[in-house]
């Protein structure tokens, strides 16, 4: 998580700051979790699934892409989760119809 955040904070441009929301597992919250300052998480309340975006689009990989699938190894694993990713991108509108909640939505960025 820290490998992901210090990417991901070199990744904004100068003076963004982002707002990361994230269940609560222990790898999120953990103290020892350096944190850049240009990232702010935001724990959601624990067992709520249905307020994390991302919930609905593993739900969705699993359900077109993912399911009923055996594998010969970590490779192929890897290459269908990323062709799954990649259909999902080819949808027009989808990962926003997937994500796009009411609460969310209502947020002012600026």
């Amino acid at each position: 998580m820290a490998v992901f955040l210090a990417a991901f904070a070199q990744q904004l441009a100068p003076g963004v700051h982002a707002v990361l929301l994230l269940d609560q597992a222990g790898w999120h919250l953990t103290p020892k979790l350096v944190v850049p300052d240009n990232i702010t998480l935001l724990p959601l309340p624990a067992c709520s699934p249905e307020l994390n975006p991302v919930e609905r689009i593993w739900l969705y990989l699993r359900e077109r892409f993912l399911s009923h699938r055996l594998h010969r190894d970590y490779t192929a694993v890897l290459d269908a989760a990323c062709a799954a990713w990649n259909r999902l991108l080819q949808e027009r509108g989808r990962l926003a119809s997937l994500t796009g909640y009411a609460y969310l939505m209502r947020l002012d960025f600026k």
